[in-house]
């Protein structure tokens, strides 16, 4: 959410369109972009949920494209409902390196996974907007279902020996819900973790 703060304070929040975005891809080694399947939901609106003349002209011109796009009156809350399964699918499947129905399979697997979100849910809910029940709930089932694959790109990244967005998608979150006084250890061990190898992968090179 760093961005939308430094937009607003440089042209005002009244400037600002939401936005949140999920599709599952992959960075080759030659900087190409493959998308990994072809599910993809492009959300957008107002700020405030306000249906506006200009959200409307950008939700026709949107409409022209078959990218998935959609014009949400609750497009706040999604980006932070975003940043939750951003957040913990990159967490568990970093520290735990494998897969959703990898940790799932393993003794304690499903108990820390619904620990380490609910982590991330109570920060959430404290500095930015409480995540709807049926979003926790199928966040719940999409990060503990038996033989999946799902994985996170951050972790995809970190098993090719690339740089990881680790400050970014959960450094921030850890900061913010340390301002309010909210303390999460497993989210904390998952971002320690990651910068140990961030830090190994810069001494090599």
């Amino acid at each position: 959410m760093q961005h939308l703060e430094a937009l607003a304070r440089r042209f005002s929040t009244n400037n600002l369109i939401g936005c949140a975005l999920k599709v599952a891809t992959i960075l080759e080694n030659d900087g190409s972009i493959v998308q990994l399947n072809p599910l993809q939901d492009f959300a957008y609106g107002e700020l405030d949920g306000k249906t506006t003349a200009r959200i409307k002209a950008l939700d026709r011109f949107m409409q022209g494209a078959s990218i998935g796009a959609r014009l949400s009156p609750v497009i706040h809350r999604e980006m932070w409902e975003k940043w939750i399964l951003l957040a913990g699918l990159g967490a568990i499947t970093c520290l735990m390196r494998g897969t959703v129905g990898e940790i799932e399979a393993t003794e304690g697997g499903t108990s820390f996974v619904m620990n380490l979100l609910a982590e991330i849910v109570a920060i959430v809910a404290a500095v930015g907007e409480t995540p709807s029940t049926d979003f926790v709930k199928e966040a719940q089932q999409q990060l503990t279902r038996k033989g999946s694959p799902l994985a996170s790109s951050m972790f995809r990244d970190l098993l090719s020996g690339r740089d990881v967005e680790v400050e970014q998608i959960l450094g921030d979150l850890i900061c913010r819900g340390e301002q309010v006084g909210l303390k999460a250890p497993l989210l904390s061990a998952a971002a320690v973790h990651l910068r140990v190898y961030r830090n190994k992968i810069a001494a090599s090179r």
